[in-house]
């Protein structure tokens, strides 16, 4: 296992649902998870998130403040991912991108029937971005 990778993720949420998208690639490959993904060498965070949701959704987004983070530490994998709140415009509509299969907007009465990537569903209650 090499060190620590560090990821970020976009926590969206607008009208009562939140963005997911369908993992196209593992890790989690087929499950839904926020848009997100490895930082770039030279790139901000912020810069990552903005280029990761516009690469997976095809939407563009402005950055805010985190939301918090999480550790996966796995047999051949350790990321450290920092998820922020990201706005986008009112009415947009995500189309799946790189590293996503599908995207979609989905309501948060709904998460739990949803194929969720380990660990979502209670960091987004954890941190209140669902109750």
């Amino acid at each position: 296992m090499n060190g620590p990778e560090l990821c970020v993720g976009a926590v969206v949420v607008c009208d009562g649902a939140i963005l997911l998208i369908r993992r196209g690639s593992p890790p989690g490959e087929g499950m839904w998870s926020v848009p997100g993904g490895r930082v770039q060498r030279g790139e901000t965070l912020s810069e990552a998130v903005r280029r990761e949701l516009y690469e997976e959704t095809g939407l563009d987004g402005e950055v805010g403040q985190v939301v918090g983070w999480i550790e996966l530490i796995g047999r051949r994998r350790h990321y450290v991912v920092v998820d922020y709140w990201v706005t986008v415009a009112p009415g947009a509509v995500p189309t799946a991108g790189t590293d996503a299969s599908d995207a979609a907007w989905v309501a948060f009465g709904e998460l739990g029937e949803w194929d969720l990537v380990d660990g979502l569903l209670e960091f987004l209650t954890e941190h209140q971005v669902i109750s």
